[in-house]
């Protein structure tokens, strides 16, 4: 959105300014009615104070500023004159009425000055106009020329011989006075717009970040789930297939000298290739199913850990309590996501008997532990410039996934392992 110097360089209107206008011009039409039922009365005597062309003049600027602003095709037809047109016959009609008010009547200089401070509230609705919609320098125009055309104005209606000495200081003190007045009225009003746009402007540039940062993570999120399925189905069809290969090559050169051995090892591959069956397609249900949204966090864990124990038969501890508050998608996802793949990993690399999974709650911490009684490793792996481990080797991939997952939640992710003494996985969120 761009908001430029001159009054007449804008084709945006501020929203609800169009509405506020059309509204103050129709109160100041009412108020012109009430203020004139004196004049209007004049007008049936026989001898009028006002002529009715005069008084005719005052009610149809107002009508005809009002049907201007009200009429919506004007606004395409004019583009960014609009606005600017609006101003200028607002502003100036009411000052070339007053003026022919003042001819008609020779008037004198305490009527003048009158004039000019009824014509105080009338110009005050363009002010706030040209404020809310343009900057101060419009602001400052717009006093410079209401000035210059009700003072200009002003000096030919009156008689030169009515002008004492003390009436043109005076003249200038009620002028300078209602332009101090329109001055700062509009200084206030461009610097609440002013502060209105930036906080605009900043909000939505806080949007497009947190979109940006939205379609990152969901792209980032992608990628890494990704990465999750090759490892998933490296460590399940890749490995059954090669040792299917390895297998069937070793079936193939028995097959003439040896029988009995090849038929052996073909019914070797036939118990791999169901159990690389079975594991494919528990990796593929993971994948597709939804634990989280079907189950809720404590019965998806409960469950994992079930399925977890049934396939490796080892035995499970799970302390995991009915109740945990109130929780994130995104803490819930990664409480999940990192149970899951510490328990893949044990049943990868750990060797182990026994594995314990805990989630509790303490004050505003969320924290799962999974340890187990495994070999361990022996020294802590190796870690990248972002504090993650870094992936060179295959087994680290599963710990980098799960130390992005803690990071991306706001969490710790902590690895404690020795040889011989397990391995211990701690989240807190």
């Amino acid at each position: 959105m761009c908001y430029d110097e001159g009054m007449n360089q804008k084709s945006h209107i501020e929203p609800g300014l169009l509405p506020v206008f059309r509204l103050l011009t129709t109160i100041r039409l009412g108020l012109t009615a009430l203020a004139s039922a004196e004049t209007l009365m004049s007008v049936l005597t026989p001898q009028p104070l006002i002529p009715p062309y005069i008084v005719l003049l005052s009610f149809a600027e107002g009508a005809l500023t009002l049907c201007y602003l009200s009429w919506p095709k004007l606004q395409n037809w004019l583009g960014q004159a609009y606005l600017p047109l609006g101003i200028v016959i607002t502003s100036a009609s009411p000052i070339i009425t007053q003026y022919l008010i003042h001819v008609y009547l020779a008037t004198s200089g305490p009527r003048i000055f009158i004039g000019a401070w009824q014509l105080l509230p009338i110009l005050m609705i363009s002010l706030v106009v040209v404020a809310w919609q343009y900057n101060f320098r419009s602001v400052l125009l717009f006093c410079l020329g209401t000035l210059v055309l009700d003072a200009g104005l002003m000096l030919f209606s009156v008689k030169p011989e009515i002008l004492p000495s003390y009436f043109i200081l005076a003249a200038v003190g009620v002028y300078l006075n209602r332009t101090v007045l329109y001055i700062a009225v509009g200084f206030m009003v461009t610097r609440l717009m002013q502060t209105q746009r930036e906080q605009h402007r900043a909000l939505i540039q806080a949007n497009a970040k947190l979109s940006h940062y939205a379609t990152t993570l969901e792209q980032l999120t992608t990628s890494r789930e990704r990465n999750r399925l090759a490892r998933e189905l490296h460590d399940t069809l890749a490995h059954t297939l090669s040792a299917l290969a390895v297998q069937l090559g070793a079936v193939d050169a028995l097959w003439e000298s040896d029988p009995a051995e090849a038929r052996d090892l073909l019914g070797q591959c036939l118990l791999a290739t169901r159990s690389g069956l079975t594991e494919t397609r528990r990796a593929l249900h993971d994948l597709r199913a939804s634990p989280l949204e079907d189950l809720g966090l404590v019965l998806a864990l409960q469950t994992l850990t079930r399925s977890f124990a049934a396939r490796n038969g080892l035995e499970v501890t799970v302390h995991v309590p009915e109740y945990l508050g109130s929780l994130s998608h995104t803490d819930e996802q990664c409480i999940y996501r990192v149970a899951q793949e510490a328990l893949a990993n044990i049943s990868r690399h750990a060797a182990a008997q026994h594995v314990n999974v805990r989630l509790e709650r303490e004050a505003e911490h969320m924290m799962l532990t999974v340890r187990d009684d495994g070999q361990g490793f022996e020294a802590p792996l190796p870690l990248g410039e972002d504090g993650i481990p870094a992936t060179g080797k295959e087994q680290n991939l599963g710990l980098r996934g799960m130390y992005e997952r803690a990071e991306m939640a706001g969490g710790t992710l902590i690895v404690e392992s020795s040889a011989g003494e397990g391995t211990t996985v701690r989240l807190v969120l």
